[in-house]
């Protein structure tokens, strides 16, 4: 069967996906030195600007997905990259270098994820998502973006995370060099998922299986990859606070931006196996990493052993997802 799938199609997905992480990092790049430009603080643009364009590529391959008549790839890709940030790079990345969780900010927006997790439960419960439903989670992320706002003027001078959202946000870039870069990120983002969902639909079409599974595994892979960069590097840099929350504030946004604007574009049923196994797996990873780094011993940190167990669950449950439905 997998020698079935047509080379343009694999094709399509590697092209698109090379252009999604670059033009991902050139957005964020381009978004940031705007912001840092206009004289907002580095921690408010890491909690707002960076969270938000770190997953442009998600949300690109929901608009492109839902105006193309493909709802179910928007869905999965949001659940299987949520799946992919907590498993696999939290996991790789915590086997690299444990993980301390020191910033109060971040401990605060755990309990916002698991909100914004169990949100997204209830409305796949009756079976289809509504325009009323993704306009209830667009308005989500509205208050999100509020509330990160004010969580980064509360937060206090001495957070390691602000330290290390003041290293990484570019200075000292003109407003032409950072629009220009914006604007050349964006069309890479643009043309990136346009050919990536073209041949994620193609396999999808020629192995038979849903849109939902292949977001869920190959188009979600994908996407995650500047996550992965950016936590990798963050951890080998020190900068602990950048490694897990940029997870945390990508997985935030997936869920209200990526199904959001799916859901608003193009209501939708959910596929049974979203709701008998996938958005479960997506709650029960996030219920899992939000008790790992719970302050319960005066220690709260991702070890090797959590990272190894993290990676080892997600290696079964996609292992689990392709021997299903391939």
């Amino acid at each position: 069967m997998l020698g079935n799938i047509i080379p343009a199609d694999l094709g399509a997905i590697v092209a698109g996906l090379t252009l999604l992480i670059w033009g991902a990092d050139r957005f964020v790049y381009g978004a940031s030195a705007i912001a840092r430009n206009m004289g907002i603080a580095p921690l408010m643009i890491g909690l707002t600007v960076v969270a938000f364009a770190t997953s442009a590529p998600e949300i690109l391959v929901s608009i492109i997905a839902a105006l193309q008549g493909e709802p179910g790839l928007a869905f999965g890709n949001a659940i299987g990259s949520n799946i992919v940030n907590i498993g696999l790079v939290l996991g790789v990345t915590a086997m690299v270098r444990p993980i301390p969780l020191e910033s109060d900010t971040l401990r605060r927006e755990m309990p916002a994820l698991l909100a914004v997790s169990l949100l997204t439960v209830s409305l796949f419960l009756d079976t289809r998502l509504s325009r009323p439903d993704g306009i209830v989670m667009l308005t989500g992320l509205v208050i999100v973006m509020i509330w990160l706002a004010r969580l980064g003027v509360r937060s206090s001078a001495n957070d390691p995370i602000k330290r290390d959202f003041e290293a990484e946000i570019p200075d000292n870039v003109s407003m032409k060099t950072a629009i220009t870069w914006l604007l050349i990120g964006l069309g890479a983002l643009l043309i990136g998922a346009e050919w990536l969902v073209n041949g994620a639909i193609g396999v999808a079409q020629t192995l038979g299986v849903s849109e939902i599974v292949i977001g869920i595994t190959i188009v979600a892979f994908g996407t995650s990859l500047p996550e992965l960069a950016v936590s990798l590097m963050s951890a080998l840099k020190g900068e602990y606070g950048l490694a897990i929350g940029n997870i945390v504030g990508s997985n935030i946004f997936n869920l209200l931006a990526v199904i959001g604007v799916a859901a608003t574009i193009q209501p939708a049923a959910v596929a049974p196996s979203v709701l008998s196994l996938h958005i479960f797996v997506m709650v029960a990873f996030t219920l899992v990493l939000f008790a790992m780094t719970y302050d319960y011993d005066g220690k709260a940190q991702l070890s090797r052993l959590e990272g190894a167990a993290l990676l080892i669950a997600f290696i079964a449950y996609d292992s689990y997802v392709i021997a299903q439905n391939i």
